[in-house]
């Protein structure tokens, strides 16, 4: 099966999703799946968790196309990531790293083939007449050394570092979901090893310090009570069951957090 991803910042009320869509499907016979196109405007880091945090329940052979891209028309390269089971295509500005790391050894290859392009590249849509066609390509079964030559000068992004002793652990806030969920880069595995569920832990978050419990999952406490928690991408998160942690807080993404329990 071919599949093409699309994510983007473009929203769902403007023509340009439809016609990066209309693109790949007049090169070559696709499956298209949308991962977001409600990213925040312009927001890289964010684009670039929801790519991480998806990938993984894709099919081998997957192609996704990512697009928050502020610095569209200018000297940014345009890029084509292969890893040992799917490929990223966009803008060299951090975007598409996370998930290339996440998905093992990567060869990033820089798109300099006109020829794999529309006739008519705009100097504001490289989603539409740069990446989907290369996807699209990629899928017809183009060689990747067609598309230009491999670098290693990348932009490069990740989610900083945590730290975990066996009474505390460092990191920081990397997404806030629709729900208000309060989601940070401590690996949720990692952390099971020196803490456990129903214990209470006591953090510092923002401004903020609070004491909460550790549970499995939202309705261990009652509606409206603070809770933490392991979510779904594997990452320590903070929320409120039924209600939205991150704007009782007042906190955002890359704040601090610091985590004490015994």
């Amino acid at each position: 099966m071919k599949l093409i991803t699309f994510l983007s910042d473009f929203g769902l009320n403007s023509s340009y999703v439809s016609q990066m869509k209309g693109v790949a499907l007049s090169i070559t016979d696709i499956k298209i799946i949308d991962i977001s196109h409600e990213i925040t405007p312009h927001n890289i880091r964010e684009g670039a968790f929801v790519l991480r945090a998806s990938i993984p329940f894709f099919p081998v052979g997957s192609v996704h196309v990512a697009v928050v891209d502020p610095g569209v028309g200018t000297e940014r390269r345009g890029i084509v990531i292969t890893t040992p089971s799917q490929i990223l295509v966009g803008p060299d500005n951090g975007l598409l790293i996370p998930a290339a790391r996440y998905l093992g050894d990567f060869t990033i290859y820089e798109i300099t083939n006109t020829k794999l392009m529309l006739n008519s590249v705009s100097n504001t849509f490289h989603g539409r007449d740069i990446f989907s066609p290369i996807a699209a390509h990629i899928l017809n079964g183009v060689l990747f050394e067609h598309i230009g030559p491999i670098i290693t000068d990348f932009v490069d992004l990740d989610f900083g570092n945590f730290e975990i002793t066996d009474n505390s652990v460092m990191g920081k806030i990397v997404y806030i979901d629709g729900f208000g969920n309060i989601i940070t880069n401590i690996d949720g595995l990692k952390l099971r090893n020196v803490l456990d569920f129903d214990k209470k832990v006591t953090i510092f978050i923002g401004k903020r310090k609070l004491q909460t419990q550790f549970v499995k999952s939202y309705n261990f406490v009652k509606k409206s009570e603070m809770l933490a928690t392991i979510g779904s991408s594997n990452l320590f998160e903070i929320a409120i069951n039924q209600g939205n942690a991150a704007k009782k807080l007042g906190v955002k993404p890359d704040d601090d957090i610091k985590i004490l329990f015994s």
